[in-house]
């Protein structure tokens, strides 16, 4: 009777665990890059402690007490109250836990599950079968209290086992995109990559193009095969005149292999940075890997640039295509913005274009000069496309926010600079820019900023010093991570009792509501890390 309460208990640890390993899982891609692999390895001290007493207790049980059976019913009790306790902890951390993005259950979910539990089952069943004799029936206690230990793994040779289906899933999806895409002859497909801004770019070219053309742009921030897939063969229609294909990547190859799937003619590089060089491994191999959408356009096709960044300046190009150029401070290229004006109405500026001497008025209800640099591509292909200047002018005021990035909006007596999509070291500061346009109380909520390699402190560091020239006040998320940050803050003279340090954003609202006066708050969310950086 008490092994089957163990085996109830030990299942119901189980349960917790694999949930937890396939929400890690599935946020590190299924192991792309070896991503959650690295995951495991970095946080293997948070999740491997509690097992550890159990097995200790199961080896005693296995090797020593069998025979005794007053002293070995005392440790199956033991156990299981162990588990017991365990399974209350568990619980509690994900009932207190702030789930930023939850486990979504796919269809491939669906199939690790089963998989996951199938491998669970065979020692179960084994130990059944065998439930009279006392040694081989402990032998596979342990060997599922060590699966139990070892459930990141399990879950990962799950992953494994399910991989071959898994890939004949995709290349008939990849199939079926390919031949919608080549009964579209007339179908115009735009690539945008960049280290940073595709998804805001994306957005706003879609939204300038629909003022005359039925646009298909990616949804939400899906940028790889699969997202590309979802949206050829599910939203993808007769009437789609145009789709916008934004494209992510992690290693260098991955852009060019995008390309060949939808074949873009026309391209946008938003800005070069530093974001995934851990992955990447070098500066130049992200500026390569950036670039592979543009080498990969046809002859006749059109790549948009900036002439600001100079990583893309600097480039020495290994096709003809044509380049238009934007920018604000490079006089010299074919589409340039000038005096710009930022309030929390929004932001105002002038564009010429290159043959053209007049400077148009636009308007929109995006922040930052960042965004002044994603209509301006998206006004560079506006052009191409035939689209006369009094259309684009009305498309540019019709701009929607982009949900998470600089979104301005009124929050529990405070207004909140929704920055919290995957920050990185120029959007940071742009954001920190803005906020130092707005008047009144100033706040910046950040966990700070992440897959930078060993540049990843220097740039925190670099950060805090921002926020110490703008903001009356630090919300820091997460202590370990933040340390850079709270040094630049104090290398540059904040004050210590105006930096506030919590474990979870959560908090950062309590305290801003305590900001409340005769000034308005804005409040800057920078970064919003995934849960695989929960600490």
């Amino acid at each position: 009777m008490l092994i089957y309460i163990l085996l109830i208990m030990i299942g119901i640890t189980i349960f917790f665990d694999s949930k937890n390993s396939l929400h890690m899982l599935q946020q590190n891609l299924y192991n792309e890059n070896n991503r959650y692999l690295k995951w495991v390895g970095k946080n293997y001290n948070i999740y491997f402690n509690f097992q550890i007493l159990s097995l200790v207790v199961i080896l005693i049980s296995t090797f020593v007490l069998i025979g005794m059976e007053d002293i070995l019913t005392a440790f199956l009790i033991l156990l299981i109250l162990l588990y017991v306790i365990e399974i209350y902890r568990m619980y509690q951390f994900q009932k207190n836990s702030q789930q930023k993005k939850p486990l979504v259950v796919t269809k491939r979910v669906q199939r690790l599950i089963f998989t996951t539990t199938v491998l669970y089952l065979i020692p179960v069943i084994i130990l059944v079968l065998h439930i009279d004799n006392t040694q081989f029936m402990y032998n596979m206690l342990l060997v599922l209290a060590v699966m139990t230990y070892i459930n990141k793994f399990v879950v990962y040779l799950a992953c494994l086992i399910n991989h071959p289906y898994e890939r004949g899933v995709y290349y008939h999806f990849l199939h079926q995109a390919k031949s919608k895409l080549k009964s579209m002859p007339d179908l115009k497909v735009i690539g945008i990559t960049g280290s940073y801004g595709k998804t805001s770019s994306k957005n706003i070219l879609a939204d300038i193009l629909n003022i005359k053309y039925n646009t298909l742009p990616t949804p939400r921030n899906l940028n790889t095969p699969n997202g590309l897939m979802i949206t050829i063969n599910n939203h993808m229609d007769k009437f789609t005149e145009i789709f916008i294909a934004e494209m992510g990547a992690y290693v260098r190859g991955e852009i060019k292999g995008l390309c060949d799937f939808v074949k873009p003619k026309y391209g946008i590089l938003t800005r070069i940075g530093t974001a995934h060089l851990e992955s990447f491994g070098s500066e130049e191999n992200i500026q390569k890997g950036k670039f592979e959408l543009i080498e990969s356009l046809p002859s006749d096709g059109i790549g948009v640039l900036n002439g600001d960044d100079e990583k893309q300046v600097e480039y020495d190009l290994k096709n003809d295509v044509k380049i238009v150029w934007i920018g604000i401070d490079n006089k010299e290229v074919d589409v340039r913005a000038s005096d710009i004006k930022c309030n929390n109405k929004g932001t105002t500026f002038k564009v010429s274009f290159k043959g053209d001497k007049k400077k148009y008025e636009f308007q929109t209800k995006l922040l930052g000069k960042h965004n002044v640099y994603n209509i301006l591509a998206g006004l560079a292909l506006g052009r191409e496309f035939g689209i006369e200047i009094s259309k684009l002018q009305q498309a540019v005021k019709g701009v929607n926010a982009v949900e998470h990035r600089l979104e301005l909006k009124k929050l529990n007596g405070f207004y909140m600079i929704d920055d919290a999509y995957n920050s990185n070291p120029v959007g940071a500061k742009n954001a920190v820019e803005v906020l130092g346009m707005m008047p009144g109380t100033k706040v910046v909520v950040t966990p700070g900023m992440i897959e930078l390699a060993d540049k990843e402190d220097f740039y925190n560091k670099e950060f805090g010093r921002q926020i110490a020239s703008v903001a009356d006040y630090a919300v820091l998320i997460g202590e370990n991570h933040t340390r850079p940050i709270y040094e630049g803050l104090i290398d540059n003279g904040f004050e210590k009792e105006n930096i506030v340090v919590y474990n979870d954003v959560r908090e950062a609202y309590k305290f801003i509501a305590t900001l409340k006066g005769k000034n308005e708050v804005y409040a800057l969310f920078e970064n919003d890390l995934p849960d695989t950086y929960n600490e």
